[in-house]
């Protein structure tokens, strides 16, 4: 029997008006209501006060999520064989106080203006970004899921600097719109991962700036096998697929915690010199490892602020065992 939409996000009726999925949007909604109330909650406090909750919060997922500590682990003895299980331990409980962090940073995004922003963000090698803007052909950030990486798209809106996102929409449409909401509020707007090639072709033609983050598995279809940290990991390689099209600068950009400064330092690195042979493919593949590997470099000098609970070499070559 066919099934149509009712105008209820989630929730799915058969022809004979029977329920489908009637406890999806229930959940949803729960899900919804949950987060909004912790957004809201930890955005009231006083700064010092909101990330002491943020970060005890993160630690509580910490100790109650089981399989996320076994994924962390397993891919620290991955990157990591020569560190004793104490150091990665170590390691993996840093990237829950760098969750919770954030997590208190994003929570107060509406207090934040551009007159006050400079005491959670500072800029660093700034001149980068404006000589890649110069080139008139669009900017690419080449940007990972590390350190706040949520802060670098907000930080650089509050100062003028607009730019898109490419995400991949939130199962939970509630919690999607509220994502999006928080991400666009100073002007800054959303690619959708299912439509990167087209949005990113038209933001390079307006010569505009738009952030990537390479940093996750993708399926075998979707991505192309280089090394990370040793293993093979399979890689979005639109990135380089795209610079190489339209000539777009690609600026290493990554938003770290500088323990010194007790701030996010946003760190815009040079242009990158591709790689150009003639030959696409081979060219596509030779600049996605070298991204890989500058996104790796930084994970070696910052690895608590890196998102090791996440299957990053879940999909493998033809003919390798699961490595998780």
């Amino acid at each position: 029997m066919g099934t149509r939409r009712t105008n209820l996000p989630g929730l799915t009726h058969d022809l004979s008006g029977a329920t489908v999925a009637p406890f999806r949007h229930m959940r949803q909604r729960l899900e919804y209501a949950v987060t909004w109330c912790t957004v809201k909650f930890i955005g009231a406090l006083p700064r010092p006060l909101a990330r002491l909750s943020a970060i005890t919060l993160a630690w509580t997922i910490y100790l109650l999520h089981a399989r996320w500590r076994q994924v962390g682990m397993r891919n620290l003895a991955l990157a990591f064989p020569e560190k004793s299980r104490g150091e990665r331990a170590r390691i993996l409980r840093g990237v829950y106080t760098s969750f919770g962090r954030q997590l208190a940073e994003v929570c107060l995004f509406p207090r934040y203006t551009r007159e006050n922003v400079g005491k959670v963000v500072v800029y660093d090698g700034f001149e980068n970004f404006e000589r890649a803007q110069a080139r008139g052909k669009g900017v690419l950030f080449l940007t990972a899921h590390l350190g706040g990486w949520e802060l670098s798209a907000f930080a650089h809106s509050l100062q003028g600097h607009l730019l898109r996102v490419v995400m991949r929409p939130l199962d939970n449409v509630y919690l999607d719109r509220l994502a999006r909401q928080y991400r666009g509020m100073h002007g800054n707007s959303m690619v959708d991962k299912n439509d990167f090639a087209r949005g990113l072709l038209a933001a390079m033609k307006a010569r505009e700036t738009v952030g990537v983050l390479i940093d996750t598995n993708m399926t075998s279809l979707e991505g192309t096998f280089v090394d990370f940290f040793g293993v093979p990991a399979c890689t979005a390689s639109g990135l380089a697929r795209i610079a190489l099209r339209t000539d777009a600068a690609v600026v290493p950009t990554f938003t770290i915690w500088d323990r010194a400064l007790r701030k996010y330092r946003l760190r815009f690195d040079p242009p990158l010199d591709l790689v150009r042979t003639g030959d696409d493919e081979a060219d596509a593949q030779a600049n996605t490892a070298r991204f890989t590997k500058i996104i790796e470099e930084y994970i070696r000098r910052h690895p608590d602020q890196w998102i090791w609970v996440h299957r990053r070499w879940k999909t493998r070559p033809p003919g390798e065992p699961t490595l998780y």
